[in-house]
């Protein structure tokens, strides 16, 4: 046991050593010819080598398992017998070798999840019920310990902040690299970077139970989790090494010839082919890893190339999910009468209030003095503007005083509540002054990202909400979605995604991973668009970190491709066999050079998987429609 594990610590050291004794060999061969130098140095080059060759096959054989190494070690052993010192050295350090360069190219694609692991935070400075700070180890943190993170400094807890403000790099979590501005009130992941400002922030979650080290479980969960490829490649693995074996047999039985049966073992290492699907997997779940994308493992990444169909819900995933003020028409040419307005809208909770009154706040800023108002039940408020009273609410409460609106404001009124805007009257003076449109704004990137998922293969676009018709039509005329259905329930939504399988159909059901988890858990791929949230992490097949189209159509491009690479790399891997075969046939491959092209074969397909970390998706720009547009005041 001691030996075995004293070789496996010196491979490397042992594959260079027998690359410079091969050397040796050959120059002594050329140049020196010294006698018995040559086959020593090949002889002693052949057994080191073969060292850890030889003892992972036999670790193999005891767990039932026939593994490249056996074919390997069994084609040394071959090479040996018939003196071809030469072919065997050469033989077990191109093996050596291959197996080194691989180590080091997988190690690059899994340099997502390691940069994470390198960025965790390990240290806090806690903030003291008397004000005074001390340095902790981040896993001596508590639920409502409050910690002081300064500029440059790493948040080192899932928190709020209580006290401070300013700018924060949560890159290495949502994959944003533009820095968000935090305030009092806001929430920080752990890991993100501060790099301006100095915030107090209060634990809500410590340790293990953080979003970061979640991310970082979840992806090196799901690096390790085997697609259908794999899994089909392993079982096709454990009948492949005994059918070479046994066909190498049959080739020296009818041919008589070692040496070619010798060859036969070699080539017959299935090397590009065992490693060409996990190693794009690999590579494919790191890249989204570092763009905020995590992707619960290989079958997850194979089942969302296949969607032809994605199920959108609308509010807070097509739309912001916050009300603002979408339009607003002017019938008075006194623009003062909006600060009245505002000051109205500001005595009131209701949801269409807050909007009014957050997008006319500069028009509060030069309002003076406090303003009496009235809430009128069922209809709006009143309030009293230079003497006169301000009425804001619906059709009802102008109708009641006295106001009647025009053929031509009737008109403005039922267009913009045709567009699913949820309209709010101002009346003053006996006229009608303003008609504003409040409504769940579409996401900025929403057209350009499902004109790029449509182009991406994506052949149905869906939108379930339990929002009313009218308002869900609109949402759905000014994007190219192909179906829509209103008024439902979550059970409902359910229905139509089953509906949706029965019918033949790959459904990925996109959400924000909390009211919508009984669709994301029935759909073929659930996919969150939910900052993280423990819910979605939990739920969610595909989790958006930053919530964005964007991310969606990264992940949809991503998986995609990361698909088709799986493919090459096993038609590369097919190839190569085949290619060997016909060489070997017409004696233009031999032993040491059949090794060579089969390592070759490995680092190729390497190389290939490696392209899809520096993957990214192309989504076309296009003009935002006038009506998605904030009206200006």
């Amino acid at each position: 046991m001691a030996f075995q594990r004293y070789i496996y610590q010196h491979t490397t050291p042992i594959t260079f050593w027998s690359a410079g004794l091969i050397v040796l060999g050959f120059l002594n061969a050329w140049f020196t010819h010294v006698p018995y130098v040559t086959d020593t140095a090949w002889i002693i080059a052949s057994v080191i080598a073969a060292a850890p060759i030889v003892l992972r096959a036999i670790s193999a054989l005891r767990a039932k398992v026939f593994s490249i190494e056996l074919l390997v070690g069994i084609a040394v052993i071959g090479a040996f017998a018939i003196g071809e010192f030469e072919e065997s050295a050469i033989v077990t350090f191109l093996f050596l070798f291959g197996s080194y360069l691989e180590q080091k190219t997988l190690a690059k694609t899994r340099g997502a999840i390691q940069s994470l692991t390198e960025m965790a935070p390990t240290t806090a400075t806690l903030l003291a019920d008397d004000g005074s700070t001390s340095e902790v180890d981040v896993d001596d943190l508590e639920e409502g310990n409050v910690v002081l993170v300064k500029a440059g400094g790493q948040v080192p807890v899932d928190g709020k902040v209580t006290d401070g403000s300013g700018y924060v790099n949560e890159a290495s979590i949502t994959g944003e690299s533009r820095p968000i501005n935090k305030q009092s009130g806001d929430g920080v992941y752990s890991g993100a970077i501060v790099e301006s400002g100095t915030l107090q922030i209060e634990a809500t979650q410590v340790g293990d139970e953080t979003t970061f080290s979640k991310i970082i479980e979840l992806v090196e969960e799901a690096q390790d989790t085997k697609s259908p490829a794999e899994k089909f490649i392993d079982k096709f693995a454990q009948y492949y090494t005994p059918a070479v074996l046994v066909i190498a047999i049959l080739v020296f039985i009818f041919s008589q010839n070692l040496r070619l049966a010798i060859t036969v073992l070699v080539l017959g290492c299935p090397g590009a082919l065992v490693i060409g699907a996990p190693v794009s997997n690999v590579a494919g779940i790191g890249n989204g890893a570092k763009h905020g994308i995590l992707i619960k493992g290989g079958d997850v990444v194979d089942s969302l190339a296949k969607v032809d169909t994605l199920v959108f819900d609308k509010t807070g995933t097509l739309t912001t999910g916050k009300m603002t003020v979408a339009d607003m028409q002017r019938y008075s040419k006194d623009d003062s009468l909006l600060a009245g307005v505002a000051q109205v809208e500001q005595a009131s909770d209701h949801p269409l209030a807050q909007a009014i009154t957050q997008h006319l706040a500069a028009h509060l800023q030069a309002a003076t003095g406090a303003m009496d108002t009235q809430t009128v039940k069922g209809q709006g408020m009143v309030g009293t503007w230079n003497d006169a009273p301000l009425y804001v609410g619906n059709a009802k409460l102008l109708t009641a005083n006295g106001i009647t609106l025009t053929d031509q404001q009737e008109q403005d009124l039922h267009k913009m509540q045709d567009e699913g805007q949820s309209t709010v009257l101002v009346g003053y003076q006996g006229k009608l002054a303003y008609i504003l449109g409040v409504a769940d704004q579409i996401r900025p990137e929403v057209p350009a990202a499902l004109l790029a998922l449509k182009r991406q293969g994506i052949k149905h676009l869906v939108m379930l909400t339990g929002d009313n018709q009218a308002t869900a039509d609109a949402v759905a005329s000014s994007l190219a979605i192909d179906e829509v259905h209103a008024d439902l329930l979550p059970a409902d939504k359910v229905k139509f995604v089953k509906k949706f399988q029965d019918q033949g159909r790959n459904v990925a059901f996109v959400g924000d991973g909390i009211n919508d988890s009984p669709s994301l858990a029935t759909a073929n791929i659930g996919i969150a668009m939910g900052g993280g949230t423990d819910v979605a992490i939990e739920t969610a097949d595909v989790v958006l970190m930053q919530s964005s189209f964007t991310a969606l159509n990264h992940a949809v491009g991503l998986a995609k491709k990361t698909s088709a690479n799986t493919k090459q790399n096993i038609t590369i891997a097919i190839l190569t066999v085949v290619f060997l075969l016909i060489g070997l046939i017409y004696g233009y491959i031999y032993m040491a050079s059949g090794m060579f092209v089969h390592e070759a074969s490995i680092l190729v397909v390497i190389f290939n998987a490696m392209r899809l970390i520096g993957y990214k998706p192309r989504v076309a720009k296009t003009a935002t429609p006038a009506k998605q547009q904030l009206a200006t005041n």
